[in-house]
């Protein structure tokens, strides 16, 4: 079973992301801020990253330059609702991010995305 680490601070958006990954059979494991996230990366070992890029302690760029140092394999998904800032998409994906997706989105389309990455 594949893990996937959700980092999000929004607990109806990680509640709901939670729910259509398990749907799908998906072990999931759900932090609310980059310093838990930087622990689960190491501890729980995911096989994808999921991560807001607003968050508390540490942004979503620090954590995606932390697992690219770290655990450089897993791929990392980025959910924002800083869809329309240019700079960010585009530091992410120079980063090495599988994919970007601006808030709202859809569960569904988040679940082939996700599948897409894992496949």
């Amino acid at each position: 079973m594949k893990k996937i680490l959700i980092i999000e601070d929004d607990l109806l958006i990680s509640s709901l992301v939670q729910f259509r990954l398990k749907k799908d059979g998906y072990e999931t494991i759900l932090v609310k801020d980059g310093n838990a996230g930087v622990e689960a990366i190491d501890s729980q070992d995911p096989d994808l990253i999921i991560t807001d890029v607003m968050i508390p302690f540490k942004n979503g760029i620090e954590i995606i330059h932390y697992a690219r140092k770290n655990k450089p394999e897993v791929p990392i998904i980025v959910l924002s609702s800083l869809g329309e800032e240019e700079k960010i998409v585009l530091e992410a994906f120079h980063l090495g991010v599988a994919d970007f997706i601006p808030k709202p989105f859809n569960p569904n389309e988040l679940a082939i995305r996700v599948k897409r990455v894992l496949c």
